[in-house]
């Protein structure tokens, strides 16, 4: 598993094992089964989780019941309601797992001092959270020029094992469509 969060890092800045062993501390592994919620809504958010092995999915639920995908995270990638994690506030999502998951975890507290202690950790925070923003502006662009059909054939292309991981009905909700809709675009 450390393998893997080296490496990670690494596509980003160099570590030597000394700089590795400093940084392993400050993630907890956490592992966590299939349908269980890690953050629920409303709730103060603890974790910044980068996922090992499994899929999870950031979604807001509205007061009529509806949800609204905002996110979908598999290996290599990371998750949380970015706001509330640094701001100390509530989350505006819930985040679950649609199958079992391991993780490793960082709470800020964790973030800040490790940045402090190694600075070339900041770089690396810097560069997957401007990423992770740049990700979410060409969502939102994609949602107010592109048709549904476009957003659907957009999703194939960036992400094909997704279409084969994920529920369509929950597809059809990160691309703001109903179901009826999306079986339209599917073979």
């Amino acid at each position: 598993m450390k393998e893997i969060l080296r490496a990670h890092i690494e596509e980003i800045v160099q570590l030597t094992d000394d700089e590795f062993a400093r940084v392993l501390p400050h993630f907890i592994p956490k592992t966590f089964k299939k349908h269980q919620i890690v953050v629920h809504q409303d709730d103060l958010v603890k974790y910044n989780f980068f996922i090992l092995k499994g899929l999870m999915k950031s979604a807001r639920i509205t007061s009529d019941g509806k949800e609204h995908i905002m996110q979908f995270a598999m290996e290599n990638w990371w998750i949380t309601d970015l706001e509330a994690f640094h701001n100390g506030t509530n989350s505006k999502f819930t985040i679950d797992c649609l199958e079992d998951t391991t993780t490793y975890v960082i709470t800020l507290e964790s973030k800040l001092k490790l940045c402090q202690e190694l600075p070339k950790m900041e770089h690396f925070f810097h560069v997957k959270t401007t990423a992770g923003y740049i990700a979410l502006q060409k969502r939102v662009l994609c949602f107010i020029s592109s048709k549904a059909q476009d957003r659907y054939h957009n999703l194939l292309e960036q992400d094909p094992m997704l279409i084969q991981r994920v529920p369509k009905v929950m597809i059809a909700s990160f691309l703001g469509v109903s179901r009826e809709t999306l079986s339209r675009f599917t073979p």
